[in-house]
């Protein structure tokens, strides 16, 4: 059920978007006068004799086909005299028409063909203001996570402990525990902790790789939580085995454990242990462990079978530790909440530029997702503030690679027609098909690769 509310999430957002992505291609093309010949949410791709179309209709005195697609990867506005993904070669045969694309003034081409970003970029930051004026902002700041961080060997090597309270960067001070957290990590030369209650600087390159940091198991930093059993669940190992709230774990399969962090390194490892056994004796001897636990003044030892549970080794009880941290709530007038959207949009548009660089790489391929991936990130269950937080980024998303100089997107027709307004000069329609031709080409390649990552992963390869 959780993976059909996250189809339906993914759906809406994704129609949304491609409306209004369309819808501003539409707005500027009836604005100056050029013929919309389709308009359509999805690809209506012929198969054999059926169109392909799974609903379509023409109000009377119109030019204008409405409808829907089968293929939900996109949607399009048929523009008259523009050579577009629909590749229709015979209408550019014809005679110049006065309402066609290809007839009008560089400039009105220009805006025609950037409305489609213009309305997603613009739509992202409504929404994102529009989320800051219903919600407002919620979060414990970094500074205020009074048991410090949990770094993997990495950070410890760069000079950073256990329960360092990370103040600033750069002399900047942190602001939330996400990605721009990691970003500033990655990028900062010095980092000012309070350790002890002292404060103290640590010098880093500059130039970490903000990847690595995120995939690394564990994270380069993350909150550090404090071992505490606050609640037992009935039937799982840890009640089978007689550990009750109040108890604290001190090892398991004599591995320290010094908070819950560590607990959650050696569960981790004994997963890999399970999910690579070949044998019922390797899987069984990855879920029985020795734990030692102390009880009052008395330290005890059990066995405990683990068990496996939704990808992960579970033992069966609560750790409130983290409840303890009183978020702050910023809230914004309905004034108020339009320049802050503004800016909030900016920062995750600068964040996700910035972050590109790393799909060059191999370990950055590998991380490209397709429609399974970007589903997984709605929650399971139905929540409007997420539901808006995604489809805002996804907005933006799509703007920006729209608007990359790629031919077959928006990006690549805006570099063509500056170059026209350049040099005077229009492209050959012959260079456009067969630019059109690459650039679909590429996008297709692209997709494919994405969506193939997402088949790989959901069978263990990645």
């Amino acid at each position: 059920m959780t993976v059909v509310i996250q189809i339906l999430q993914l759906v809406l957002a994704l129609a949304l978007l491609v409306l209004l992505h369309e819808g501003g291609h539409f707005f500027f093309s009836k604005l100056f006068g050029v013929r919309v010949e389709k308009f359509y949410l999805f690809f209506d791709l012929g198969i054999g004799k059926w169109s392909g179309k799974l609903f379509s209709f023409k109000p009377k005195k119109s030019d204008t086909e409405y409808g829907v697609g089968w293929l939900p990867l996109g949607g399009y506005c048929k523009i008259a005299g523009m050579i577009d993904e629909s590749l229709d070669t015979e209408q550019m045969k014809q005679p110049e028409q006065p309402w066609e694309f290809r007839s009008k003034p560089a400039w009105q081409r220009l805006f025609i063909m950037i409305g489609g970003v213009l309305v997603n970029f613009l739509l992202a930051l409504f929404i994102y203001s529009m989320i800051l004026f219903t919600w407002g902002q919620s979060y414990v700041p970094v500074q205020n996570m009074t048991h410090g961080m949990y770094f993997n060997d990495e950070a410890k090597a760069l000079g950073f402990e256990n329960g360092d309270i990370m103040q600033s960067h750069d002399g900047v001070p942190f602001g939330k525990m996400d990605a721009d957290f990691y970003r500033d990590l990655s990028t900062a030369h010095e980092v000012t902790v309070l350790r002890g209650g002292q404060p103290k600087s640590i010098a880093l390159p500059g130039d970490l790789d903000l990847l690595q940091m995120l995939k690394a198991e564990p994270r380069f930093a993350e909150p550090l939580v404090p071992m505490s059993i606050d609640s037992v669940m009935p039937g799982l190992p840890l009640d089978k085995a007689g550990v009750k709230a109040g108890d604290r774990i001190l090892s398991i399969n004599r591995h320290n454990v010094a908070c819950h962090n560590d607990l959650l390194v050696e569960l981790g490892r004994l997963n890999d242990m399970y999910v690579a056994a070949v044998t019922p004796d390797e899987q069984q001897q990855a879920l029985s462990t020795e734990l030692v636990y102390l009880r009052g003044a008395d330290t005890l030892t059990t066995q405990v079978v683990l068990e496996p549970k939704e990808k992960a080794l579970v033992l069966g009880f609560n750790n409130m530790a983290l409840s303890q941290y009183k978020p702050i709530t910023i809230e914004y007038g309905f004034l108020e909440s339009f320049p802050a959207g503004i800016a909030y949009g900016w920062k995750v548009l600068e964040g996700y530029v910035s972050d590109l660089k790393y799909v060059f790489t191999s370990e950055g391929a590998k991380s490209l997702g397709g429609f399974g991936t970007i589903g997984s990130l709605f929650p399971p269950v139905w929540d409007w503030h997420m539901f808006w937080l995604m489809t805002a980024f996804l907005s933006i998303i799509l703007a920006f690679m729209n608007i990359l100089p790629i031919p077959a997107l928006d990006g690549g027709h805006v570099l063509f027609l500056i170059y026209e307004m350049i040099t005077g000069r229009k492209p050959s329609e012959t260079f456009m098909i067969r630019a059109e031709y690459v650039g679909f080409g590429i996008v297709i390649l692209l997709m494919v690769m994405a969506n193939l990552n997402d088949i790989l992963r959901w069978m263990g390869y990645m």
